[in-house]
């Protein structure tokens, strides 16, 4: 007996004598290689939305590269800078993600990756690009600090909006499998469309009239050059202006009894008449010779059969990818956003 204890102190002492591997120099293997693919992309043009190497917007590279290593990342660079573990400057590695704060919007608006000697690579509005984290007058004081995220194992495919919220990280309501996701996240990120206090998006509730053209103004940026009154919007109703620049432009007009109907239901119909109204989806698909899609409930001979079938076409989220088109419902949040994103997306 004391022959075997003696054996197995022995053991313990040996496998105590084995050098530990650390996972910061696993991880700072697969940095090296992060790095290296990430500056695969460089020169590749900018798109709002862009997630592919056709097109990148900001946190769609990051998404995209990390996702070739099996490491899933939240949509936005907000919430990617609530994950991994932070890394001082003076320890950073090839790989590592970088931060920066206060570019198009207050707080973390930036994600890129290091790729060594003070230098990142990430996608801006000239395209993938890289900089100096030091030197660059514009980026340099606008550092918010990095994470390593190289041993961020994915999180499995969520069967639950609990298990979702977690890999989103945004909307509590807004699984990851939703179709509309990636569309919400995006424009959210561009404060185009924002959730609630409660932490939630509430994807598949209705949208008003005057909420629709406050946030179709967000995107196009128009102005009134006349004073307009209705009688159901107040003078100090905070979409006001909105609703005036898109009346005067056509877009979004008043009722002939001198309402605007502000918070009247857009259909689904109007939805797609409004959006082609605005970023001119039928001229797109004649540019692109695109054949339109139909719909088993929509005939060519309906009033708005151009603005439906041009939306179903040109569709970047697959939420108006279906073989009806149900007209007369109310169109959701969810449904605004993919046709909002899709407009975006195509111009």
């Amino acid at each position: 007996m004391k022959k075997r204890l003696i054996q197995f102190l022995m053991a313990l002492i040996l496998i105590s004598t084995i050098p530990f591997i650390s996972s910061n120099k696993v991880s700072a293997a697969a940095s090296n290689e992060i790095a290296t693919y990430a500056n695969k992309f460089y020169g590749t043009p900018y798109k709002f939305g862009g997630s592919t190497p056709a097109a990148f917007d900001c946190s769609g590279y990051i998404r995209y590269v990390y996702n070739n290593f099996n490491i899933n990342l939240p949509r936005t660079s907000a919430d990617q800078f609530r994950v991994g573990t932070s890394v001082s400057k003076a320890d950073l590695q090839p790989g590592d993600l970088v931060f920066f704060a206060n570019t198009y919007k207050k707080g973390i608006s930036h994600t890129g990756i290091y790729l060594g000697n003070d230098e990142f690579i990430s996608a801006k509005s000239r395209g993938v690009l890289k900089a100096n984290l030091k030197t660059n007058p514009y980026w340099a004081p606008r550092y918010a600090g990095a994470k390593r995220v190289a041993n961020f194992t994915s999180v499995p495919e969520p069967d639950t909006v609990k298990s979702a919220q977690l890999m989103s990280g945004k909307f509590k309501d807004l699984p990851l499998e939703h179709l509309a996701h990636d569309a919400i996240i995006a424009l959210n990120e561009k404060n185009v469309v924002n959730g609630y206090l409660d932490s939630t998006f509430k994807p598949e509730s209705s949208i008003t009239r005057g909420h629709a053209a406050a946030m179709l103004n967000r995107v196009l940026k128009l102005e009134s050059t006349t004073r307009v009154t209705f009688k159901d919007v107040s003078s100090d109703y905070a979409f006001l202006d909105d609703i005036a620049a898109l009346n005067e432009a056509g877009i979004l007009q008043g009722y002939t009894t001198g309402e605007f109907g502000v918070n009247d239901k857009l259909t689904r119909t109007h939805l797609a008449v409004i959006v082609n109204r605005a970023f001119e989806l039928q001229e797109i698909m004649k540019n692109k010779t695109l054949v339109a899609s139909t719909y088993d409930d929509v005939s060519t001979s309906h009033w708005a059969s151009g603005a439906i079938h041009a939306l179903k076409t040109l569709d970047q989220t697959e939420v108006f990818k279906t073989s009806r088109f149900d007209q007369g419902k109310e169109a959701t949040r969810a449904d605004f956003s993919a046709a909002i994103y899709t407009a975006i997306s195509i111009n």
